[in-house]
């Protein structure tokens, strides 16, 4: 495999392309989608798209059935064949055709050297501005048919699936404008047979509105057919007699918009983007109710013919053509990044409501670092009380200083529990734990600067376990605060530590969410003045555990020094959870997402100096870490989580839920899997 190539990496680049039109003058045409065509194969593009009836011309009438034009489509046909065959792009054209006693509106699909099938438009629009039925037959019945184009019988049909060995994972269908319109169209029927790139060419004059329509049967289309949607509407030079155009090409993949053009375009354009195959395999293989669909639906799906490809894509470093998002917990777009931060706020408030309100409505006990998820999850509640109309003083807060607590974070716990006005001690747990690890006989304990996992863990449990005794005796229950990126990489105490407690808030939310968590409930003055500038002063700290001291001079102990940047780490995550990929493929994107932090878009408000870039050799080091943390070394402490609300798309950990793995796992395949594949 090669590393850097896109097609190596499970991806397929295509194109809707819109053209300017010669009306009624197919030759021409023929040379416009072959300038196009020249442009694509340039590009590493193995399969571009054309608008509905591109020969001829969508808006020309009854001349749809003169003889004269009809016989220059099939020359024009022929020259597209002959001037792509040097080129190893699949294109797809639209042309009146005859067959038997009528004309239908086809898709020509035409690789090298020849016309490989051709697809009929199943439904004739004949309403409103359309009149489609003067000219045309449906081709809805046409399954499993042939037809004779250049003295060549090819197979004709709304049926006909284009897989390219290849390339593997791309299997394309056609259908054409008004087949998206219907309630069952052809292309969910062939998604359901293993389609996976869905296309359409479209004529499609323009109205005040129809964009948006347009749109959002793509969208809809590509994210109920778990596939990609291609589409290509017809633009200039289409005649204006009695309508307009405005060239719309977009494409989408699972409901996510991967690349659009301008419209009203004055001149040929393309979307151009990298499909991804392998997502698309593995969506359909989790969601199994898309293939018992197939079987209810099991006659017609499996009449579907298939036509092989002989596609070579190009070898080599081409890039990526998708937006590649740095942090996928974290929308870019500054609305959807404020809808997901009031939706995950207001999913954790809620089942924290409901929990209270079914045991009792007990107090709530919280140790309080000072730190990013004691505070979110200190904040969780305040709400949460407000909502149920109980006084916040039920929110027993506790910060627990131990021998690496910084004054900063102490300060900050206490500062927060004040404005918040819950009820707030220090229990100082120095006293203690010198005393558990002088009966352990540790080397501490003498005097010795040993900071090993024995000394942190002895900190960690005390907390803990003063946090459940506390409980115990106020009526209450131990809030957990651990977020799902700690729970991923094992980075918490198993048991008597901060991977226990009787209800975590925070195990839906990864740690690159809480910070803008936080910043939402601030901008969105959820919470009083005085705790909204507290919370913006523990945005600022360095995150670290503060379980070992340091010494004079010394950098504080930083968690992700230990574990890796959890900017990197929660990018492994999503792509682990939520897709299944394989390391190297997480490598490839990772490289793309975040070799240049100049290029590409960074989350609403994340400070600048903060923008930095990984390198390759960095993003392997901190994967390798991951793989080893998730798959082999961490996965008993989620097999005995405590209850918690799922949060994000994304996933959660809960071995009643998205996670569910065995205690004694390895992660060998995984990290032999990185080290062939990913350069050191």
């Amino acid at each position: 495999m090669d590393f850097h190539s896109a097609y190596d990496q499970g991806f397929a680049r295509v194109a809707a392309c819109t053209v300017t039109t010669s009306i009624a003058d197919p030759r021409a045409n023929a040379q416009a989608v072959l300038d196009e065509a020249r442009g694509c194969a340039a590009e590493g593009v193995v399969v571009a798209v054309f608008p509905e009836l591109t020969l001829s011309g969508y808006a020309i009438e009854d001349l749809l059935l003169q003889e004269t034009l009809l016989d220059e489509v099939e020359g024009a046909i022929a020259d597209v064949v002959a001037g792509s065959a040097d080129l190893d792009v699949m294109l797809v054209v639209g042309a009146p055709l005859r067959q038997g006693l009528r004309v239908l509106n086809c898709a020509v699909v035409v690789h090298g050297g020849r016309v490989l099938g051709v697809a009929p438009k199943s439904y004739l629009p004949t309403y409103r501005e359309f009149y489609e039925r003067r000219h045309f037959a449906p081709g809805d019945d046409q399954r499993g048919e042939a037809i004779v184009l250049g003295g060549v019988e090819v197979p004709f049909g709304p049926d006909l699936l284009f897989s390219a060995p290849a390339v593997p994972g791309l299997v394309v269908h056609v259908e054409i404008c008004e087949d998206m319109w219907v309630p069952v169209p052809p292309s969910a029927e062939a998604a359901l047979a293993g389609a996976t790139v869905l296309i359409n060419l479209s004529g499609s004059p323009i109205t005040v509105g129809r964009a948006e329509d347009r749109r959002l049967l793509v969208q809809s289309a590509s994210k109920r057919c778990l596939a990609a949607y291609v589409y290509a509407a017809a633009g200039f030079g289409e005649s204006s007699t009695d309508l307009s155009w405005d060239g719309q090409t977009m494409m989408f993949e699972m409901g996510e918009l991967l690349d659009e053009t301008e419209r009203f375009p004055d001149g040929p354009r393309r979307s151009v983007a990298d499909v991804d195959l392998m997502r698309l395999r593995q969506e359909r293989l989790r969601q199994g109710t898309f293939d018992d669909n197939r079987r209810t639906l099991g006659q017609r799906v499996s009449e579907f013919r298939t036509v092989e490809v002989a596609l070579t894509p190009p070898t080599g470093d081409i890039g990526l053509r998708r937006v590649m998002d740095r942090y996928p917990f974290v929308p870019d777009d500054p609305e959807r990044l404020a809808l997901d931060c009031y939706e995950a706020y207001n999913i954790q408030v809620s089942g924290l409501e409901q929990r209270l309100n079914a045991i009792g409505s007990p107090k709530v006990v919280i140790g309080l670092s000072g730190g990013l998820d004691s505070t979110h999850a200190l904040i969780v509640a305040a709400k949460a009380m407000d909502r149920l109309g109980r006084p916040r003083s039920d929110i027993h807060g506790i910060t627990m200083p131990g021998f690496a607590t910084s004054s900063g974070t102490k300060t900050n716990a206490t500062r927060l529990a004040q404005a918040l006005g819950v009820t707030f001690e220090e229990i100082d747990i120095r006293p203690a734990a010198t005393r558990m690890l002088d009966d352990l006989d540790h080397p501490f304990a003498d005097g010795e600067p040993v900071y090993d996992v024995t000394f942190e863990n002895v900190q960690a449990g005390l907390r803990t376990d003063y946090l459940f005794r506390i409980a115990n005796h106020r009526g209450g229950i131990v809030l957990g605060t651990g977020d799902l990126s700690e729970l991923a990489l094992g980075w918490c105490t198993y048991g008597v530590g901060d991977q226990m407690s009787h209800y975590g808030v925070n195990a839906g939310i990864p740690k690159t969410l809480i910070q803008h968590l936080i910043r939402w409930v601030v901008a969105t003055a959820q919470l009083e003045p005085g705790a909204s500038d507290v919370l913006l002063e523990i945005l600022d700290q360095e995150i670290s555990p503060e379980l070992v001291p340091a010494e004079e001079g010394e950098r504080p102990q930083s968690t992700e020094d230990a574990i890796g940047p959890y900017a990197l780490q929660d990018f492994t995550l999503f792509h682990v959870l939520r897709y299944g990929f394989p390391p190297s493929r997480i490598a490839f994107l990772a490289h793309h997402a975040w070799a240049d932090a100049d290029r590409g878009a960074w989350p609403p408000g994340f400070d600048e100096s903060r923008r930095i870039a990984y390198d390759l050799p960095t993003i392997r080091k901190w994967l390798e870490v991951f793989v080893q943390r998730f798959f082999a070394f961490s996965q008993f402490k989620r097999s005995a989580l405590p209850n918690g609300p799922k949060v994000v798309a994304g996933g959660s950990l809960s071995p009643r839920g998205d996670w569910r793995a065995p205690s004694d796992g390895n992660a060998r395949v995984w990290l032999d899997e990185l080290r062939r594949n990913v350069p050191e």
